[in-house]
């Protein structure tokens, strides 16, 4: 029996983009009003879900950081924290240098303003979220951290949370990620309306190319400080990383890619204990691929509009986000929603056309964001391998997570 032909989340939102721009080149103005309107009324859905987003996922994110030994502990998420957030700041370097000079002025020009030309919805839907993004955060971090500390004292609670967690995952794959495709269309309805579409797309592309590259350079200079310290052949290393790495390509999702990841580090001679902490841990903490992706798509949008842009805009921006992406759901598209909530920050708000830009911009680029991710926990499991061999082993005893 042949298998059933699916498309997936990528080739839906093509077909979104490609979708939204013919109609807005042919269709009846009165039509792609209807198509706006849809679009608008997913855009407050999303923003209302974001803050309990926030709470499900950081919450229970935090909280399981409590299974494991403690200086393995500290040591995997300082080092997962550091690479995302280095890895965020050289890709806001990188693209703050390179993207000004291919992105002409008569471009910026001509879009500066998001909303000129644009159509108007038939009508909105008042749909206030039940807390703002601040309170959704801080909220999370205390339930989380008395959760991590207090888990004896307080299963009766984390497991409702961890249910409302599930919840809240399955909303996002039955309700939003299915819409995404929809929420795009009816903002490259209006980009091709007021004019600004195929000045964006000419551009966009580099940006692409500059993601991926950046990718490489992460996954190389990962390997080899890895190989450095571990006495291990870099070339190696990344050879044995290849079946991850195509993994999360295709699955689009750091959980979901654990077992073959595991598998990839015993080739890499990774022990046991470790590699069974570590992986499963990193899968959750360790975003530098995805951080690379929204930085530099963050930066690229800042310059297409004409916003402000620099270090000490965006250095809050990717700290908050390296802390806020832990556990960010295993859906596509996963980490960008994490973000949403946090880009007034660098000056975009949340629910905006631009906003959508940026999902539509990081989804197309997500695999690769997953595999540099994946990828990247490997090299970390054998860093903090060769810590335990040498310093740890006799003084700690580690758990499976």
């Amino acid at each position: 029996m042949s298998k059933k032909f699916r498309i997936g989340l990528l080739g839906k939102l093509i077909i979104g983009i490609v979708l939204g721009i013919m109609l807005g080149l042919w269709a009846p103005t009165q039509f792609n009003r209807v198509v706006v309107t849809a679009s608008t009324l997913f855009s407050a859905f999303l923003k209302f879900v974001i803050p309990l987003l926030i709470v499900a996922f950081v919450t229970i994110g935090i909280a399981d950081l409590s299974e494991g030994a403690g200086k393995l502990l500290l040591i995997s998420t300082c080092i997962s924290y550091l690479s995302s957030l280095l890895w965020g700041i050289i890709a806001f370097t990188v693209s703050g240098t390179v993207f000004p000079r291919f992105v002409p002025e008569v471009a910026v020009a001509g879009i500066s303003n998001p909303d000129s030309g644009m159509l108007k919805p038939f009508f909105t839907i008042p749909l206030p979220p039940v807390m703002d993004v601040t309170s959704a955060l801080v909220l999370a971090f205390i339930l989380g951290l008395c959760l991590s500390s207090m888990r004896k004292e307080t299963v009766s609670l984390y497991g409702p949370l961890k249910d409302f967690s599930h919840v809240i995952n399955s909303v996002l794959k039955r309700a939003v990620i299915p819409f995404l495709p929809l929420y795009i269309c009816g903002i490259f309805v209006n980009m091709t309306v007021s004019g600004q579409t195929f000045m964006i797309l000419g551009i966009l592309w580099k940006v692409f190319l500059t993601v991926i590259i950046l990718h490489v350079i992460c996954l190389l200079t990962m390997y080899f400080i890895a190989g450095g310290i571990s006495h291990k052949s870099p070339f190696r290393l990344l050879k044995n990383q290849v079946p991850g790495y195509i993994s999360a390509m295709g699955t689009q999702s750091s959980a979901a890619t654990i077992p073959v990841n595991l598998r990839c580090a015993e080739a890499d001679g990774v022990s046991p204990e470790i590699r069974n902490f570590v992986i499963p841990l990193c899968a959750n903490i360790h975003m530098a691929g995805s951080m690379i992706t929204i930085t530099c798509c963050v930066t690229a949008v800042q310059l297409l509009y004409n916003m402000p842009s620099n270090l000490g805009m965006m250095a809050p921006f990717i700290m908050t986000l390296g802390i806020a992406m832990v556990a960010s759901p295993g859906a596509p598209g996963g980490s960008i929603m994490t973000a949403l909530p946090f880009l007034p920050i660098v000056g975009i708000a949340s629910d905006s056309a631009i906003a959508g830009l940026l999902i539509a911009l990081y989804i197309t680029q997500d695999s690769f964001g997953t595999a540099c991710n994946v990828s990247g926990d490997n090299s970390i499991s054998v860093i903090v391998d060769t810590i335990y061999r040498k310093f740890l082993k006799n003084d700690i005893r580690t758990e499976a997570v």
